[in-house]
């Protein structure tokens, strides 16, 4: 038997404040996006903003259907959107914010396994990585250089 370390490297910013410019921008988005979740089931929105590299943003935010496996997350209502409009344009950057209804959400949230994998489908296609950054409401803003971070073991086409 061996062991395997596998060694992940998060930026953190204390708020969105202490972001550049352009991603204080990108998150503003993300932020007014979540204002437009349909979450009446979980009471949880998402928003999500990502910069493609034609200089468009494309935004998303979660659906949900009473048949909960109907939903959609933000991140892949934003991430196929991009890819239907834009099919040859390359995500360079996405940021991600959630909250919830109940409660004040103070930890970065990070996108879901199904959101990861959809993430990895495209950063894989364009063979760029795709900088992430994702908070909750307030408070830490987690800033990652690619999703291979956030999923060290992709399942990819050249399983199959």
């Amino acid at each position: 038997m061996k062991e395997i370390t596998i060694t992940s490297r998060f930026f953190v910013f204390d708020s969105i404040k202490e972001l550049p410019h352009e991603i204080h921008n990108l998150m503003e988005q993300a932020i007014a996006a979540r204002k437009n979740a349909y979450a009446p089931y979980s009471k949880f929105r998402v928003g999500v903003a990502i910069l493609l590299d034609n200089g468009k943003i494309v935004l998303g935010s979660n659906q949900e259907n009473a048949a909960f496996p109907s939903g959609l997350c933000a991140e892949r209502v934003a991430i196929f959107h991009a890819g239907a409009i834009y099919p040859d344009a390359k995500i360079l950057k996405m940021a991600i914010t959630a909250a919830s209804d109940t409660n004040k959400t103070t930890a970065p949230i990070p996108p879901c396994g199904a959101c990861r994998q959809s993430i990895a489908e495209y950063e894989i296609k364009q063979e760029t990585p795709i900088e992430i950054y994702f908070m909750g409401e307030i408070g830490l803003i987690y800033k990652s250089d690619s999703l291979k971070n956030l999923l060290p073991f992709m399942f990819d086409k050249k399983f199959l």
